[in-house]
């Protein structure tokens, strides 16, 4: 199935510029997968022992993974993946 994964702008360096990536995958840890093969660079960035770092953020049609099967949530054909890393800082 293809999913539209949504690139931030903090991740693009490591995407060469590509803000939107078309990949497969029957669940949201497939979807990662393949955009891992992709964009070897991201894994490191994003995930840690097997999940998501904590300061990552990832969505499914607008719902956070974190509130519905985690990386067994399942995504369908056309579906939007949004990953986001928490913003910190400021004064």
């Amino acid at each position: 199935m293809a999913v539209n994964v949504k690139i931030p702008t903090q991740l693009r360096q490591a995407t060469a510029g590509e803000a939107v990536a078309e990949v497969d995958g029957a669940t949201v840890g497939e979807v990662l997968d393949s955009l891992y093969e992709r964009y070897g660079e991201l894994r490191a960035r994003i995930a840690e022992d097997g999940g998501l770092r904590r300061f990552v953020n990832v969505y499914v049609g607008g719902e956070d993974i974190r509130f519905l099967a985690g990386l067994d949530t399942p995504v369908s054909d056309g579906d939007e993946v949004t990953i986001l890393p928490a913003v910190a800082g400021g004064r």
